[in-house]
């Protein structure tokens, strides 16, 4: 799941900071102001790729998806890329554990076999 989940929120930070741009183009938002947001958001899905695993980490996604969508009331377009990108988000979540759970079995049955075979060759 951690490696989803981080791809997505990368590919979050890189459009956090191109929606900076654009709304830097607005006369209603000062450049500190667009800038702290934004520093804030893209730095916000970096440290989240490094707790996305702890308890937690997966709801702060959900947080950041929502105000990844709530974002398109300054600079339109994010209302359909958040939309995207909290998508991409439930996916990564969703076939992320999936595949951590088949991983899981694998091992598991690997082991078992190791362990079987293991008197056998004794």
């Amino acid at each position: 799941m951690r490696t989803l989940c981080a791809s997505t929120l990368i590919g979050e930070f890189f459009v956090i900071g191109f929606a900076g741009l654009v709304a830097m183009k607005s006369d209603d938002l000062s450049m500190a102001t667009v800038w702290t947001v934004c520093g804030i958001g893209m730095l916000l899905s970096v440290l989240l790729c490094g707790v996305i695993t702890r308890p937690g980490g997966v709801q702060l996604g959900w947080g950041l998806q929502i105000l990844l969508v709530l974002s398109g009331v300054f600079v339109p377009m994010m209302f359909i890329l958040g939309v995207i990108f909290a998508a991409l988000w439930w996916a990564s979540v969703h076939y992320g554990r999936r595949i951590d759970e088949a991983k899981a079995r694998w091992a598991a049955q690997a082991e078992a076999q190791e362990s079987a075979e293991a008197p056998a060759q004794g």
